[in-house]
């Protein structure tokens, strides 16, 4: 039989019904035709008393009955069934005698109705222990008629076929259910060797442990170094090497209160070995608590996790070193850059006598790739100390405002050059918060510097500042070229660009980094909103309001300020 038509055949509650219930109808149906023919032989050889004869056709009734079975088979209509040939056996044994009557053999045939209609949907054998029980009935119906009635005289013959037709009937319905029987016990057995196969076969070890963790009962194969016999003799403890025997302990607690937990432990015998144990409860109706667990080699899996953890402390190494180095470069690069930026203004002012043309010109070359350099030596030093967590905020109690317009004042002159319109919208009032004031200035300074660099000639560049309860709103939007959907994810993260070749040669990568590690510095958020081709908008939260929002909001007017 195929495993997928054993499956069927197996979760099918009607086959035995299907494959017994026309032979129990038959069953029935030979029963009634042959209490028939008794009558009919016992009326004609010597005739029948009227109870006797009565008692037969009361006899036959269940017989009839039960032919029902063979158009529809059901737990109730076997009851039913059952029901049926408990009354008419306690009737026919209150109408003859019982077994002093001319009919005792009929008292038995409640047993062999239920040895005949037992099915495993009713229940194991329930049927025919009630048969049995109920031969009672009719004994006590047939002491009652004679206690009664008295006892009468009674021929031989038909007493001795009463008694065959039981006896035949009881054997029949032996019969009858007895293949069914050991085809059941047959199936039970093949599954149970097909359950024990599945287990002993499985790669894993599964056991059956009790609430001390010994082993009763194991299954499958084994991890190295675990020893099968320890675990039944000795239990689960004495396998595991000292220090992680208090995790095991644990575990097996745990377990034990109903929750599913895993371990990993070291075997005593092999100590550069690993297990991964998972453990459950197992709760059967007739056993006392036990655990259900399963143990697989986790030498691979640890030797995998130790290679990962020490290449992250490396990494985490490395980066410390590279966020040093970027530090003390940075320091060493900008000493000799502002003397180099000092040698270059006094060449541009002219201190010491006019320069030819051609050389003026090469000054402010100087002094402005200097300025360059030195913004972007400063940038990365801001993030190393960021990175190597050795940023200090110099947190103080100031007026935004202040911040944010010394850093609209340095950019006033860019954007004049470049044909930008700059306007800064700030409350009336002052806005009083506990922050780092250059921080502010900085987040202010670099948002306003990019929405300059990447806005054309014509285009305009706003920034809002504003209080909402416990949060400083700082918001820079313009209508430069925007940002594509696919690069709004990566800006924000050090040397990261988004547009084409020409707009990532105006800058590093640096500035948005830089305000965004300074804004989660503050316990802030930063945001950046973009349409490709219509602008960008980077607005910045941070929690340092000094009062509440009902004292310091108030509505926002346009202030110029001036460079």
């Amino acid at each position: 039989m195929k495993p997928d038509a054993h499956a069927r055949f197996e979760d099918d509650p009607t086959h035995d019904a299907a494959l017994g219930a026309p032979l129990v109808a038959l069953w029935h149906a030979i029963w009634a035709v042959a209490v028939a023919l008794t009558a009919l032989a016992a009326q004609m050889m010597d005739g029948l008393k009227d109870a006797p004869l009565a008692a037969l056709l009361l006899m036959a009734f269940p017989g009839v009955f039960g032919v029902v079975l063979m158009v529809r088979d059901s737990v109730g209509l076997r009851l039913a069934v059952m029901g049926g040939w408990i009354l008419a056996a306690t009737a026919s044994a209150g109408l003859t005698g019982g077994v002093t009557g001319a009919l005792p053999g009929l008292i038995l045939t409640p047993l062999a109705a239920g040895i005949a209609l037992d099915h495993a949907r009713v229940g194991a054998d329930r049927l025919t222990r009630m048969g049995a029980f109920a031969v009672a009935l009719p004994l006590l119906a047939g002491l009652i008629s004679t206690w009664l009635n008295g006892a009468e005289a009674q021929g031989p013959l038909l007493a001795a076929v009463s008694g065959l037709l039981a006896m035949g009937a009881i054997i029949a319905a032996m019969r009858l259910t007895w293949s069914a029987r050991q085809r059941r016990l047959a199936e039970a057995e093949d599954e149970a060797a097909r359950i024990a196969a599945l287990l002993e076969d499985q790669p894993a070890l599964t056991l059956l442990l009790d609430p001390s963790g010994r082993a009763v009962a194991t299954w499958g194969t084994p991890p190295p170094a675990l020893s099968v016999l320890s675990l039944t003799e000795q239990g689960l403890i004495s396998a595991v090497h000292a220090p992680d025997r208090p995790a095991v302990s644990a575990a097996l607690a745990r377990a034990l209160s109903g929750q599913s937990v895993e371990v990993q432990f070291t075997p005593r015998i092999a100590l550069d070995r690993r297990v991964v144990m998972i453990l459950g409860p197992f709760q059967h109706e007739t056993d006392r608590p036990r655990l259900i667990a399963q143990a697989f080699d986790g030498t691979a899996q640890f030797a995998r996790e130790l290679g990962l953890e020490t290449a992250r402390v490396e990494a985490e190494a490395q980066s410390a070193g590279k966020t040093r180095f970027l530090a003390n470069m940075s320091h060493e690069l900008r000493t000799p850059l502002n003397a180099v930026l000092g040698f270059a203004d006094i060449m541009r002012q002219k201190l010491f006598g006019p320069l030819p043309e051609r050389y003026a010109g090469y000054a402010d070359a100087i002094h402005q790739a200097g300025g360059h350099l030195l913004d972007l030596i400063n940038d990365v030093l801001d993030l190393s100390k960021i990175e190597a967590e050795r940023y200090q905020l110099a947190m103080e109690t100031f007026d935004a405002r202040d911040a944010v317009s010394a850093a609209v004042a340095l950019v006033r002159l860019q954007a004049d050059d470049k044909g930008v319109e700059l306007a800064a919208v700030l409350p009336s009032e002052p806005i009083k918060v506990r922050a780092d004031a250059r921080a502010l200035k900085q987040m202010a300074l670099n948002l306003l510097s990019n929405a300059v660099k990447f806005t054309p000639a014509g285009g305009s560049v706003t920034i809002t500042l504003d209080a909402d309860g416990p949060d400083l709103d700082l918001a820079v939007s313009d209508t430069g070229v925007g940002i594509a959907p696919q690069d709004l994810q990566r800006l924000g993260r050090p040397f990261e660009q988004a547009g084409g070749a020409d707009q990532k040669a105006q800058g590093t990568g640096l500035g948005l980094s830089l305000v965004r590690s300074l804004t989660e510095l503050h316990g802030g958020r930063m945001t950046i909103d973009s349409t490709l081709g219509e602008g960008a908008a980077v607005m910045i939260r941070l929690p340092v309001m000094v009062v509440a929002a009902s004292e310091t909001a108030t509505e926002a007017t346009p202030v110029t300020v001036e460079a």
